[in-house]
């Protein structure tokens, strides 16, 4: 009979999880060798399980399909809850596997012994110990289950001894799963749309894989397109009808296309800076998720149907092109912007990196971004083409996801695609250790640093709160040096005029590549139509509806 440990992994197998990211540990390692025993589970050695738990929702929120990871007991698991809580506020699905000391020992006070359950009951949407090794099986499929239909993490914590016992294999009958047909009258909306006369579409994360659809319609309505942060890429950029992000990382035009909206329509989006959406304007909001209906702002008619099927629905051509009117605030927005991306002032501007750096990748590549001003960078600088894949740590807004990012979006695209991961020198260090991952695996990422010294984010925060810059100074090692030792090629730029040359050099090498830009540490990562004034009352008007939450 095969062991609890062979059948978790012939369940892995059974439903098509190819990899397991994570450091092995005495209480997980039987699950380790199950790994090794397989022809399909790959076992992929991180060097910090942080970085393994980022790894697999990044890869999971590229594919769609369920990713596992693993943690040997007390400190190894403790160290994938950051990465976890990525995926869950992501909707990723991920199963994660905790190692656990021996069953006779638990409520022992014993060595390494941690309630991992009750500590993973916040993260996870099943969260599971298995006791019974007859349960082994049901247990683990039923996370996967969960994991996919709930969009989010599943737990499932493993007593040393449980995993060795012998435990039974029943496998599972092929399922049909019809395609579900969505017959919904959705006149109402046909009916706002064809009163509106200013309608615009906000996009979000739940409008991915609806490019060609969402561009008919919009092109078809005279709609302008605005996106939140998960929204960006789905169209192209320099789309006529593409306005730009919202909020903080924000255009201007997406701010004047929203104050004159008479119909906002929301697809696959919760954004939750209400003060940067419509008071005024109808609201048709369409999302999968029954909970996000009327989370931030009064609805008047609502749909919980996938974006796809919506914009299905038959509506009459607009002649008058809203988008069309917004032609000149747009073209302003990008003049202005060009002026930072083209500056050759010293220290370089870090727009001028974003920039190029979308100018010279590939129209296919998948951009991974950590947190901070770099996100800023990304957000407005970073000309997507409509082909590209854009993650970013959206909802949790983690520090250190860039480095290891990468590495999960290299396996989810099997190293067919360019990977171009966006860091700050702050997000860099946290987890630069994954370096030596990518390396290991002969991934060929390439790494952009925007090197200013600075918590460059948290001093413009403290700059508008009103307090003295403190405690940001950054004491930076050598990147290159230490890029090269690690197996990469490293690549310096501080000269504004070279940059086009060395990001294009940079960008070709064909191996691991780390590029460190020197940039300006006090370029303000500004908000759009805000002076540096209002821009700090607008985020203490955050920070005190925060305090006023708790």
């Amino acid at each position: 009979m095969p062991s609890v440990a062979e059948v978790i992994v012939k369940v892995l197998e059974e439903n098509g999880i190819e990899r397991v990211y994570g450091i092995p540990g005495d209480s997980i390692d039987p699950l380790v060798d199950a790994i090794r025993k397989s022809n399909s589970v790959k076992y992929i050695q991180t060097r910090h399980e942080e970085g393994a738990a980022f790894a697999s929702s990044v890869e999971a929120k590229i594919t769609g399909r369920p990713v596992a990871c693993m943690g040997t007991s007390g400190p190894g698991s403790i160290h994938l809850l950051n990465g976890l809580y990525d995926a869950k506020m992501d909707h990723a699905a991920v199963i994660a596997f905790t190692g656990q000391v021996e069953s006779d020992m638990i409520g022992h006070d014993y060595f390494q012994e941690v309630n991992l359950v009750k500590l993973f009951d916040d993260v996870a949407v099943y969260n599971q110990i298995i006791i019974n090794p007859e349960n082994a099986e049901y247990i683990t499929r039923r996370a996967i289950r969960e994991a996919i239909s709930k969009r989010g993490v599943a737990h499932i914590n493993l007593p040393v001894d449980i995993l060795r016992k012998s435990s039974s294999y029943k496998g599972s009958k092929k399922t049909e799963e019809p395609k579900v047909e969505y017959h919904i009258d959705f006149s109402k909306a046909k009916e706002l749309v064809k009163e509106s006369e200013r309608p615009v579409i906000l996009i979000g994360g739940g409008a991915k894989g609806t490019s060609e659809k969402l561009n008919k319609f919009s092109e078809k309505i005279g709609a302008p397109v605005i996106y939140a942060l998960n929204g960006k890429g789905i169209l192209p950029d320099l789309d006529p009808k593409v306005m730009g992000g919202i909020g903080l990382l924000g255009t201007k035009p997406s701010i004047e296309a929203m104050d004159k909206t008479d119909l906002l329509i929301m697809l696959g989006t919760s954004f939750p800076y209400v003060n940067f959406l419509s008071e005024d304007a109808k609201v048709i909001q369409v999302d999968i998720e029954s909970s996000n209906i009327g989370k931030r702002i009064g609805v008047d008619i609502a749909y919980t149907v996938p974006v796809s099927s919506f914009l299905d629905i038959e509506v009459d051509e607009k002649k008058d092109k809203f988008y069309e009117e917004m032609k000149g605030a747009k073209e302003d927005w990008l003049d202005s912007l060009s002026k930072q991306e083209n500056s050759l002032e010293k220290p370089m501007k870090p727009q001028r990196i974003a920039y190029l750096v979308s100018q010279k990748c590939k129209k296919d590549a998948v951009i991974i971004t950590d947190t901070g001003n770099v996100t800023m960078w990304t957000a407005r600088h970073f000309r997507a083409s409509g082909e590209q894949t854009f993650v970013f740590s959206a909802w949790l807004g983690s520090m250190g996801i860039g480095v290891p990012g990468a590495v999960g979006a290299s396996f989810a695209v099997n190293n067919q695609r360019q990977v171009i991961s966006f860091t700050g020198d702050g997000g860099f260090t946290m987890t630069m250790m994954e370096m030596i991952t990518a390396k290991k695996y002969d991934l060929p990422v390439k790494i952009v640093i925007y090197n200013n010294s600075k918590l460059g984010m948290i001093k413009f925060e403290q700059e508008v709160m009103g307090y003295p810059e403190w405690g940001v100074d950054l004491y930076n090692p050598d990147f290159i040096k230490l890029a090269e030792a690690i197996g990469f090629k490293g690549f310096r730029l501080e000269e504004p005029k070279d940059a086009e040359q060395v990001i294009e050099e940079f960008l070709n090498f064909e191996g691991p590549a780390v590029l460190d830009a020197i940039v300006d540490p006090n370029e303000r990562p500004m908000p759009p139509k805000l002076t540096f004034k209002q821009a700090g009352e607008y985020i203490l008007s955050i920070f005190r509806e925060k305090l006023q939450g708790i």
